[in-house]
């Protein structure tokens, strides 16, 4: 008997707003908003969803820029 394809969540990181951060989805359901990629990682672990790799994994689909994209947001100079 043949299983059935195993569902995975379609996570959603969109592209940065004007203040550099990006909203997280799980297929339509927002699950957070993120400033850097820390806040990404944890959203998912709050959503139990914490398995995916999110830099590598194709589970989760990068729009406006990857992982390392959060324009808008840096360090203030000194």
């Amino acid at each position: 008997m043949t299983q059935p394809p195993t569902e995975h969540p379609r996570i959603v990181v969109h592209p940065p707003a004007l203040d550099g951060s990006r909203r997280v989805t799980e297929d339509e359901v927002t699950l957070g908003v993120a400033s850097h990629l820390d806040d990404v990682i944890e959203i998912l672990r709050m959503a139990d969803l914490d398995r995916i790799e999110v830099e590598d994994s194709n589970l989760v689909e990068w729009l406006g820029g990857g992982p390392e994209d959060w324009p808008g947001l840096s360090e203030p100079e000194p």
